[in-house]
């Protein structure tokens, strides 16, 4: 137990500084990017490209990260850029398909309503669309939050640093305290993240849809 916690206290707190880096540098970005594209694909002008753009955004998740890396392996080198480009793509799907299916569900009764009201078309969308299926977009961002989280312990394959130099380096050396160091910080960055993730969420939510 004192070999464990003397592992935890000396090398966690740089890795797990990086670790959570490799987390959320790539979720913004990739918030960013899919929740602009989503709302871009519920309106009228570009909703015939919403199959074929979605179905990108499910081969980025589809392709093992250090797939991505390797393929960009010529134009981006190795380390921590690399592996932050493979992460974000990686977290793109989430994020898009659920702001493209809350953006949906707003009822059309909801939006008549505010037509009638004179809104226009963009007034409609940040005042009435965007609030009302915020759950669902927040819920998407947990998911790649939490999926991040796990991934980015590949980071540390191509120098990307993180918690899972920190659980390799378990595995070469045959130190399991390393190992589960290594995962219980993983899985405590990615719990952390969801719950302050879920007061935002609560925050932004309107107040009748909270009951």
């Amino acid at each position: 137990m004192d070999r464990f916690i003397s592992t935890l206290v000396d090398r966690s707190p740089p890795h797990a500084l990086e670790h959570l880096q490799l987390v959320l540098i790539p979720v913004v970005i990739a918030f960013v990017i899919a929740f602009t594209v989503a709302v871009l694909l519920t309106r009228q002008r570009f909703v015939k490209y919403t199959d074929r753009v979605m179905t990108i955004f499910n081969m980025g998740q589809t392709i093992p990260p250090l797939a991505v890396i390797a393929v960009f392996f010529p134009f981006l080198g190795l380390g921590r850029e690399p592996a932050l480009f493979a992460l974000t793509i990686y977290a793109l799907l989430p994020i898009a398909r659920n702001t493209l299916t809350g953006l949906k569900c707003v009822p059309g009764e909801v939006k008549e309503a505010a037509r009638g009201m004179g809104m226009s078309e963009w007034e409609m969308l940040f005042r009435v669309e965007i609030p009302l299926s915020m759950p669902v977009v927040m819920a998407g961002v947990k998911i790649s939050v939490v999926l991040t989280s796990g991934t980015a312990a590949l980071g540390a394959l191509v120098g990307g640093g993180g918690m899972g130099a920190v659980i390799f380096a378990g595995i070469d050396f045959f130190r399991p305290e390393l190992i589960v160091a290594g995962t219980l910080i993983i899985a405590a960055i990615a719990i952390i993240l969801d719950r302050i993730l879920t007061v935002i969420d609560n925050l932004l939510t309107p107040p009748h849809m909270k009951t």
